[in-house]
C-alpha cells in the first residue's frame, strides 16, 4: 500500500497492504437532505491517531459521538425549520442518471404515480457512471470513468444545479488521482469528497470549497493485492464510504479481495496511515470481488456485495477500533443457477429493516429482512428486474419507489416498494435512455 497526503504536511508512504449520521437511530443527515439524493451519506470525524490520549478509547469515542450528534442535530434543525409544518413531499423531483455513454441524462420523477419522464442529455461528461448530490448545496458531482486500463487518470466534475429547470453549470474538474474513477462518496460534515479509482486501484480525498467546487487532492492511498479471477490481476477500488462515527474510511476493492479500513481525519479531509500493528483490513474469500458496501442505519452492521461470486456478506462493525467481524455469507444466485455470477448494487432501507441486492447474472432483485439484533439476513423476495443487467438502483426521496437501471436494455424500470413488508412490485412503468447505471435526485 502506498500513502500520500498533500495538505501542507510531509509526504508519508508505507508498505503495509466502495451515508448517514445516526444518533440514537435517528437519521440526522437524511432529515437535512431528505428531498435530495437518498443514498446514505458517510460522515466526517477525526482519525484514530488524533484521539489517542489519556482518556480510555471508549470514553473518548462516546464523547466524540455525543458532540457529533449535537452538531448534526443542529444541521437537521436548520434544514427542517425552513420546511412547512407537515409538508408533503414534492410531487415531482429531478433525477440525474449516470450512464456508460458520454452524457448525464436528466428527467422528472412523479413521486405519487411513479412515472419517469426523461428529457435527455443535460451535461457532456465522458463515462459519467456515478453521480452524487451535495445534501446542502445545489451541487452535483460526477465521475469521468476513463482510464479503466490504468493508462490515464479519470476525473471528477462539479456542477451547479439550476433549481428552475435542473440544468447544470460546470464549476470545475479535477484529476481523480487514478484511472477509471467509478465511485464517489461525500462526507457532508467535513465537506470531503472521496473517489474510488477502479483502474488505478486507489482512493483519493478532496476538500469541497465554499462554492461547492472541488479543491486539490489532499490524500491518495494506492492499495496492493490481487486475486485468482481473470479480472483480479491488480487492485481495483470499486467503492468507498466513511463509517457513521466519522473516524474510518472503508474501501471495497474488487481486485485485491479486500475491505480496506483506513483511519480518516475529517478536519484535514485526509486518510491517515495505520500505525504499526493496526492492520484492520478484512480479507475476503479469494475470487469474490468486493464491489459495494452499505451501513445499517444504526451504524453497527455493514453489508458487502461481492460482484464475482454474487454473494452478500453481513458484518458487525466496532467503530471504537475500526474492526469488521463477518457474521453471515449468503448467495444471491438461485439454487439452479448456472454460468458466471455477477452482482451489482446493495442498499439498506431507511428504517433498517430490509436489504436490497442486484444480481446481473440472473437479472433479478433480491429482498432480505434484517435481524435487528444480529444483523443477519433472511430471504423475503426474488423478483425479475424488468430488463437485462440491473447495473444499479436507488430509492426515490419518498422511499416508495425503486428505480432500476437495466443497462443492457437501455431502460429504467420502476418498482413500487411496500415499506411494511419490504417487497417490490413491478409498476409496469419505465423510461428509455442509453446505458443507464446510477441515479441522483434533486428538487
Amino acid at each position: 500500500m502506498g500513502f500520500c497526503a498533500n495538505s501542507g504536511h510531509a509526504e508519508r508512504r508505507g508498505s503495509n497492504p466502495p451515508a448517514t449520521e445516526w444518533c440514537g437511530g435517528f437519521d440526522v443527515d437524511r432529515a437535512a437532505s431528505y428531498s435530495h439524493d437518498p443514498a446514505p451519506r458517510a460522515r466526517s470525524g477525526r482519525g484514530a491517531i488524533d484521539i489517542a490520549g489519556k482518556m480510555p478509547m471508549h470514553d473518548s469515542f462516546n464523547r466524540r459521538m455525543t458532540r457529533r450528534c449535537v452538531a448534526t442535530a443542529a444541521l437537521a434543525a436548520m434544514a427542517l425549520s425552513s420546511l412547512p409544518l407537515l409538508a408533503a413531499p414534492a410531487r415531482e423531483v429531478g433525477v440525474y442518471v449516470g450512464t456508460h455513454g458520454s452524457d448525464i441524462q436528466y428527467g422528472r420523477f412523479d413521486q405519487r404515480t411513479g412515472a419517469l419522464v426523461m428529457t435527455g442529455a443535460i451535461a457532456n461528461v465522458p463515462r459519467p457512471t456515478w453521480t452524487i448530490r451535495h445534501p446542502r448545496l445545489p451541487i452535483l458531482y460526477s465521475v469521468n470513468e476513463e482510464g479503466n486500463d490504468g493508462a490515464k487518470n479519470g476525473s471528477i466534475f462539479a456542477f451547479r444545479i439550476n433549481a428552475r429547470d435542473g440544468s447544470l453549470t460546470r464549476l470545475n474538474e479535477v484529476d481523480a488521482q487514478g484511472g477509471g474513477t467509478t465511485y464517489l462518496a461525500l462526507d457532508a460534515l467535513s465537506n470531503t469528497l472521496i473517489a474510488a479509482n477502479y483502474g488505478g486501484g486507489s482512493v483519493a480525498t478532496f476538500p469541497i470549497l465554499k462554492d461547492g467546487s472541488i479543491g486539490p487532492a489532499v490524500s491518495v492511498v494506492a492499495a496492493a493485492g490481487s486475486g485468482p479471477h481473470r479480472r483480479q490481476t491488480k487492485p481495483h477500488a470499486h467503492s468507498v464510504m466513511v463509517d457513521p462515527s466519522g473516524r474510518f474510511l472503508i474501501a471495497a476493492d474488487l481486485g485485491a479481495d479486500r475491505l480496506f479500513v483506513y483511519p480518516f481525519d475529517g478536519k484535514r479531509h485526509a486518510i491517515l496511515p495505520d500505525q504499526p500493528g493496526q492492520d484492520r483490513h478484512f480479507i475476503a474469500q479469494p475470487g469474490s470481488g468486493p464491489r459495494h458496501i452499505a451501513f445499517h442505519p444504526r451504524g453497527h452492521f455493514l453489508y458487502l456485495i461481492n460482484e464475482l461470486t454474487a454473494q452478500v456478506q453481513a458484518f458487525s462493525w466496532d467503530a471504537t477500533v475500526g474492526r469488521l467481524a463477518l457474521v453471515q455469507t449468503i448467495s444471491t444466485n438461485a439454487p439452479d443457477h448456472q454460468g458466471d455470477s455477477s452482482a451489482s448494487e446493495i442498499l439498506v432501507s431507511r428504517d433498517g429493516r430490509f436489504l436490497y441486492a442486484g444480481n446481473r447474472g440472473e437479472n433479478s432483485l433480491l429482498v432480505y429482512a434484517i435481524d435487528r439484533k444480529r444483523g443477519t439476513l433472511s430471504p423475503v423476495q426474488r423478483v425479475a428486474s424488468g430488463g437485462n443487467v440491473p447495473w444499479g438502483f436507488a430509492f426515490d426521496p419518498s422511499g416508495h419507489w425503486l428505480l432500476v437501471a437495466n443497462e443492457k436494455s437501455d431502460r429504467v424500470n420502476i418498482f413500487a416498494v411496500d415499506r411494511r413488508t419490504g417487497r417490490l412490485r413491478d409498476s409496469g412503468q419505465s423510461a428509455s435512455l442509453p446505458k443507464p447505471v446510477s441515479f441522483s435526485f434533486a428538487p
